[in-house]
């Protein structure tokens, strides 16, 4: 069953959730913002399996023992990841209730629709809630991948059926690379969400050469630029989480920037 939701607001968008008796969502914890007192609250370290969000492992020790295995597995990546160790799980009774929940950070927020065909690929901290009949998992990107882009390393993974919704920072813009030959390149921190088949990567931003070196002090990129490849849906966002930090810092005056920024920025205390 599609998970009822509407998206609102503007700057700072919110979801709220309709849910039919016993239907249950679950979020990370931190985006909830509130619920009608028919909705239970549970706290719970396990992610949702695909079966309603129940634990699963079996009657007896052996049963308790792979539940606790597999538990302590989620948290291991989980903790890996910088996620939140634990999900709230949210479940109307006796009749109809609703859960409004948020992201961290100004900007837009989209729900997307699994239909068990194609998994869904987001950066970490764009998860905010999912029908319990979506899976949450933890994707790695690959080592020298990951490693030299600083950003994209570790991924959050939905797969089956469902509605999950997700956030990011400023305005959102979908693009499919094959309407682009192919192939697309943006900044590491632009990238919120794309499906399954889109291959995704980093390479450094022009050789080690005078014109790569003026990219990487000048432009503000950094040495590496992003690459998504192949024909599928691509979600970027307007707003970098770095680009806003900086920003923050700027305006309070703890961080002086000559004019080449950058690399050589410095950082008052």
């Amino acid at each position: 069953m599609t998970l009822q939701q509407e998206i609102v607001g503007n700057a700072m968008q919110m979801a709220v959730v309709n849910l039919n008796p016993g239907q249950t969502v679950y979020c990370e914890a931190g985006k909830f913002l509130f619920k009608t007192v028919n909705v239970t609250m549970e706290t719970r370290l396990s992610g949702p399996s695909g079966n309603g969000g129940q634990p699963q492992g079996g009657g007896g020790m052996g049963g308790m023992l792979r539940q606790a295995m597999g538990t302590a597995m989620q948290v291991g990546q989980r903790m890996l990841a910088g996620e939140s160790l634990a999900f709230q799980y949210f479940t109307s009774q006796g009749g109809q209730g609703t859960v409004g929940f948020a992201g961290v950070l100004p900007g837009e927020m989209r729900a997307l629709e699994l239909d068990g065909t194609r998994a869904w690929f987001a950066e970490k901290d764009a998860f905010v809630a999912a029908e319990s009949s979506v899976e949450f998992g933890i994707a790695f990107a690959g080592g020298r991948t990951g490693m030299s882009g600083g950003e994209g390393f570790i991924l959050e993974k939905f797969t089956g059926h469902g509605t999950v919704i997700i956030a990011g920072a400023g305005n959102f813009i979908d693009l499919n690379p094959a309407d682009f030959g192919g192939r697309i390149e943006v900044d590491t921190g632009c990238v919120v969400a794309f499906e399954e088949g889109i291959q995704y990567g980093v390479q450094r931003v022009g050789g080690l050469n005078r014109q790569g070196i003026m990219n990487a002090v000048f432009g503000g990129e950094g040495l590496s630029l992003a690459t998504l490849e192949g024909n599928g849906r691509v979600i970027l966002q307007s707003l970098t989480i770095e680009s806003l930090a900086n920003a923050l810092k700027k305006a309070q005056g703890g961080d002086k920037q000559g004019p080449t920024g950058g690399l050589f920025s410095t950082h008052a205390g």
